[in-house]
């Protein structure tokens, strides 16, 4: 195992087995057919891609990422059947009808409803990358190290921060800086990856993007932090998941901004042991579980002086 699979494939086997069907189970709303189902399968269908990271790249290897890279597929189809289900809709009368008379028309998805599509179809964007991986296959020409990293970024930018900027737009009433976050972080993360495919400029640009939404988020957990958290416990992984966004974000933007312009920057295995792990470990496993203890524990809202209230 290279110095670069010791610290992704730890990090990617808890991603799969763990931060998915643990996000899946705090996403609300209506549930397309066979959503409870996947939900719950989740962590088995997921054992066969966590299997293939441990083993050497071979046939093998590259047929149970396939296996896990069906899941994801089916997870990513849930978003367009979620998305008719969610679609807000303006009131009779408001469209004109090719028949006459008016009829009911569709209006856009909440800016919390799109971060949650964002976090249901990107682990397909880390199935795919991790099949080509794992047959070291070099997909659009990209190195096997940057497929390699790609599989952690889509199932922890990709699918937990999105779908904690989304949680957030929710539990905050739906604010403009909620929204914000709701929509940054997925353009962020798209932006990150059309830049694979464009230039490093592009990259950096939703390094930017992306960082200013997980600071949005960052904002919001602390707010919630204060707000909601009855225990210390939640409260203590609430301010980690935070106050962590703070270095690793500032890690990203200085790898993007070296890769743009050649300026001195961090390696990509020194980059999987900073911003990696602290995104994986200090974000997204404190976020989740702390969002699960709010989702189950009874609330009693912290009362705080009008003085001491957040801007």
């Amino acid at each position: 195992m290279s110095t670069l699979s010791a610290f992704v494939v730890p990090v990617v086997t808890l991603g799969m087995l763990w931060v998915v069907p643990t996000g899946l189970a705090l996403v609300d709303g209506p549930r397309p057919p066979g959503w409870d189902a996947l939900r719950r399968a989740w962590p088995l269908l997921a054992l066969p891609g966590a299997v293939s990271l441990w083993l050497p790249r071979s046939g093998t290897a590259t047929a149970l990422a396939a296996c896990y890279a069906l899941a994801t597929l089916a997870l990513a189809l849930q978003a367009p059947a979620r998305l008719l289900l969610t679609l807000p809709r303006r009131p009779a009368g408001t469209t004109p009808s090719p028949a006459g008379g008016t009829r009911p028309s569709l209006r856009a998805p909440r800016p919390g409803e799109i971060a949650v599509l964002t976090a249901l179809v990107s682990p397909a964007v880390a199935g795919v990358a991790l099949v080509a991986e794992r047959a070291a296959y070099p997909l659009f020409g990209f190195e096997l190290d940057l497929l390699a990293l790609t599989v952690p970024h889509f199932h922890f930018a990709g699918f937990a921060a999105a779908l904690v900027a989304g949680l957030l737009c929710r539990t905050s009433g739906g604010g403009a800086l909620a929204r914000a976050a709701a929509l940054s972080v997925p353009a962020g993360t798209l932006l990150v990856l059309a830049g694979y495919f464009v230039d490093d400029w592009t990259e950096l640009a939703g390094a930017v993007v992306l960082t200013a939404g997980m600071a949005a988020v960052a904002v919001l957990t602390l707010r919630e932090r204060r707000g909601l958290a009855a225990d210390r416990a939640t409260r203590a992984l609430l301010a980690v998941s935070a106050l962590v966004l703070v270095v690793t974000m500032a890690l990203a933007l200085w790898w993007a901004l070296g890769e743009a312009t050649g300026l001195p920057h961090p390696t990509l295995t020194w980059m999987a042991a900073t911003h990696g792990l602290g995104n994986a470990l200090g974000f997204a496993v404190c976020a989740l579980l702390a969002h699960r203890r709010l989702r189950t524990a009874p609330r009693h809202p912290v009362t705080l002086p009008r003085t001491e209230l957040p801007a």
